[in-house]
């Protein structure tokens, strides 16, 4: 800045300056800094697309995967169907009236039932495998075809009648899955008489004034599959039937159905329904059941097959 004299003239001048270098380096290392970002952020986003390009690849593997494996257990489900007893089957039997009932669940359980007559000798079963899927419905399919063979040859010893089909099985399953087994009862009918043998579910028994009996078959056998030899667990129990008396077979997709506050709908219910409707045709408390156990279990989803079997003695 220039200072004057009275005449105009310059005398002196004030100068003033300020160092910025610090700032021109800050500006300098934040330039490198936005330029370095940049690249980064470039690098990431290619990163992010492959990625992306990635997963999306992988959903359309897990999106064909998932229709290979619900079209296995569709197939699988038709077949559980498919060799259930037929109702002419079930008319055709002497001595008692049959009503059936199998709903799998969403995925495709174990449960097994079946009516073989055959020779005058009527065999009527119920089992239900470990766990759920493919493996399990294998194996129920197994059994089924196990048992069959075995009462076509006219195999009529309950023990060893179930040591063979154990054996069977039990060679079958080491090939699959060694962690599947199955609960199994046969009840062989003749003039009014029922002889159980092999581990399930208690079995109902009604009698028609309304008693209800209930078969222990805990000591009556040992699980399918689980081990090669059973010959030494099995055994039989007897139980005579009159005119109007009623037996239900179930599973525990029944009893251990649950309601949207995870109560189980229970033998205790179950036994109580069969009761107030014993004098009705099995098809009717067989309908009574089922609409019974739906009110409970409500909007709930089903996470297991439901098998009923109702007899009952003409």
């Amino acid at each position: 800045t220039p200072i004057l004299d009275e005449t105009g003239k310059i005398v002196y001048a004030i100068a003033a300056y300020q160092d910025i270098t610090h700032r021109k380096k800050a500006e300098k290392l934040i330039a490198e800094y936005n330029h370095t970002l940049a690249e980064q952020v470039k690098e990431r986003t290619a990163q992010l697309a492959a990625a992306n390009q990635e997963i999306m690849a992988l959903n359309q593997r897990l999106k064909a995967e998932n229709l290979r494996l619900s079209a296995e257990l569709d197939v699988t489900r038709k077949l559980q169907q498919m060799i259930l007893p037929k109702p002419e089957e079930l008319a055709a039997i002497e001595g008692l009236e049959i009503a059936g009932f199998m709903e799998p669940a969403d995925e495709v359980g174990g449960d097994y039932y079946d009516v073989i007559h055959q020779n005058g000798q009527v065999k009527i079963s119920i089992g239900d495998v470990t766990g759920h899927g493919l493996e399990s419905g294998v194996v129920m399919l197994m059994t089924q075809a196990a048992v069959r063979t075995l009462q076509e040859s006219n195999q009529t010893d309950p023990v060893q009648f179930l040591d063979i089909l154990n054996r069977t099985i039990y060679s079958n399953v080491q090939r699959i899955n060694p962690n599947k087994n199955l609960t199994l009862a046969l009840l062989d009918y003749a003039d009014g008489s029922l002889k159980i043998s092999g581990q399930h579910e208690e079995i109902i028994v009604v009698r028609a004034g309304g008693q209800v009996d209930l078969v222990d078959t805990m000591n009556l056998g040992f699980p399918i599959g689980l081990d090669e030899e059973i010959a030494d667990f099995i055994a039989s129990e007897q139980v005579q039937l009159n005119s109007g008396d009623v037996v239900v077979l179930y599973t525990d997709g029944i009893t251990e159905a649950c309601d949207i506050n995870h109560q189980q709908y229970g033998l205790e219910r179950l036994c109580e329904i069969v009761r107030l409707n014993c004098s009705r045709s099995p098809q009717e408390i067989r309908q009574a059941v089922i609409e019974d156990l739906r009110q409970h279990i409500g909007a709930q989803k089903v996470f297991d097959d439901i098998t009923l079997v109702v007899l009952k003695q003409k």
